[in-house]
Parts: structure tokens; sequence; C-alpha cells
């Protein structure tokens, strides 16, 4: 067990941080490493990858789904992890990736075989940009380079993650650690534990922290905006204190082979436990559907998603398959 950094929270330790106890284990890296070797070349060789069918809106759906819903609530799904919410008249962007590769090295790495569902230049003036880990499909230094407006953008990120925005030139740049708030423009935002990992390089692993995040808008819209996780007791725990939302985000993809994505990917029917778990009434899978991270089909991921929701009580109308570039109102319990 590494040493905890004394009088520091449990998961701040000498070699970095960690997941909250009782979290699932990574396997060891040895039992990883050959399905890692042979993942950039599956890239670049393995073929098509299958897009669903009605899987995206065309450019002017996108902007008359948009324009038709200002002035209410609403969530709209760009791609992966990224997601444009207007809550209370501020628009906030998470995890954006607006590039064609999640890799240092491309084109050896993920590549994207479904566009983002609007161009950079196509976005209204964001307000807050929220990064759940600094894992290069959720923290895209192209992309927080050449958002528009950059210096009045609030970036809202967990401990250590500030330097890259700093770096691109953002002059308002909050850290958090886990259960910490701050309110920024009438939105309160509060960090909370995930189960997961962060690395950007060989040589440093864990040394940023990762989180999900609880945003809450001055009318009380609050939405959970969740990242990669595995699932595990730490959110049950979370729901007690923080639960009650209106929208979970939540990733359901890459999440086989399980030697591989244990410990850092749930399996869609747990990653629905996560937003039960914190209490909230509607559940939008995100994290599928745009780029190959994991073994595993679009199909069956979105079929165990609902099989796991089913299993538990969730009805289908509470579970959120959207279209990329798609836009829904988040009702108001």
């Amino acid at each position: 067990m590494p040493e905890q950094i004394s009088g520091k929270p449990w998961h701040h330790t000498a070699e970095g941080f960690r997941n909250p106890p009782g979290s699932p284990k990574r396997n060891d890296w040895l039992k990883r490493l050959s399905w890692y070797i042979g993942k950039p070349f599956k890239a670049l060789f393995g073929g098509e990858t299958k897009v669903p069918e009605n899987h995206f809106l065309k450019r002017n759906e996108v902007f008359q789904g948009i324009e038709s819903k200002i002035g209410k609530n609403t969530v709209t799904w760009l791609g992966h992890m990224t997601a444009m919410l207007r809550i209370d008249g501020k628009v906030i962007l998470t995890d954006p990736w607006f590039t064609n590769y999640a890799t240092p090295l491309p084109p050896f790495g993920p590549k994207r075989y479904v566009a983002p569902g609007l161009k950079l230049a196509e976005l209204p003036k964001v307000d807050f940009i929220v990064i759940s880990h600094n894992h290069f499909d959720h923290l895209d230094l192209a992309t927080i380079s050449n958002i528009p407006h950059k210096k009045e953008i609030t970036a809202i990120v967990p401990l250590g993650v500030g330097k890259y925005f700093r770096d691109a030139g953002y002059e308002q740049v909050v850290e958090l650690d886990w259960e910490e708030t701050i309110t920024v423009g009438k939105i309160k935002y509060t960090a909370l534990p995930v189960i997961h990992w962060s690395k950007r390089s060989a040589f440093y692993t864990n040394d940023t922290l990762w989180a999900g995040w609880a945003i809450t808008g001055q009318s009380g819209i609050r939405v959970y905006f969740g990242g990669d996780a595995e699932y595990g007791p730490v959110y049950a725990d979370m729901g007690e204190r923080y639960g009650g939302f209106d929208l979970s985000l939540l990733s359901i993809g890459a999440f086989l082979p399980r030697i591989v994505m244990r410990g850092s990917h749930c399996i869609p029917e747990e990653c629905i436990r996560i937003g039960v778990d914190l209490k909230a009434r509607n559940h939008l899978a995100m994290g599928w559907g745009t780029v190959k991270l994991g073994d595993e089909s679009n199909e069956e991921t979105v079929r165990r998603f609902y099989s796991g929701a089913k299993e538990i009580g969730i009805g289908d109308e509470n579970i959120w398959i959207m279209k990329i570039g798609e836009t829904r109102v988040i009702p108001k319990n």
C-alpha cells in the first residue's frame, strides 16, 4: 500500500493519488501488456468500425435542435464524453475533444470514426469547461488551445490538471480536490470521487487527480458528470451526501476485455448503478459510439446498458441513448 501523506485525505499518497477504499483493482500490467502492444496496430489495420444506424444528426438538424430549445436547461451530446450543457443561461462543455486522434502519436492510437456534433467554430460562447481527468480522449490540448474566447472561459478541473489550461492561455482556472466546492457565475461545482486513474506519459501515473462533478444551477437544476469510471461502493456513499440529480452523464463504453478494463471502466450493467447510487432520475449514455477504445461492439454496449437498467427497475424513458448532435431538455425533478 502506498504511504498516505500526513495531514492529507486518504487518496493523497507519496506515490500520487489513489482510488477510494474498497475500489476494484486494476490487473497487473504484465497481464494487460499484450493487449496494449497490439492496440495501435488494430487501430491501423483492424478495418472499419460499424457505425450504428441513425447514430448522428445532420448539421442542420443539430442547429435546429439547439436553437429550438434556447432558454431551457439542455444537454447536447457532441460525441464520446463531450457534452454541451446549457444551465441557467450558461454554456458548459465537458471533456472537450474535437480532433481526430486521442493519442500523442497519430496515426498510432485511437481515431474517432464519427465527427463531433459541432465544430469548434460552431460552438456558442462557452462559459465553463469541466474536465474529469487527463487521458488524451478527455483532455485534448489541441482542442482547449483552439476554443474561441478562452480568456473568458473558466476551467473547472481536478488537482494538477490546471497547468494544461494555464499553459494554453486560460486566465480563469479552478482546481478542486474531492468534495471541494466552488460557485462561479451562480453555477456550483463539487468535485466527487470516482474510481479511475490518470496518465499522460510513460514516466508519470496518477500524478494528477480524476473526478466526477456535481453541477448545480441557481434554479436548482442538478447534473452529474462522471467521466470514465469503474463501479464500486463509493458512489452509494456519495449519493447519501450529494445525491439527487436530474440527469447523470455516464461513460458506458470501453469495458472489454475485462482483464484490461477492470478497475478503469465499468461494464454497462454496473455503469447504470453509478447513476442510481447517486440518486439521479435520468441517465445519458456517453463514452461509446465515437472511438473504438475497447473490444466490445456498439450494439452490445447499448443492449447491456438497457438490460442493466431494466434489471433494477429503471424505465426506458429514463435511459437516454441519444444521437450525436442531439439536444434534449433536462427535466427538473
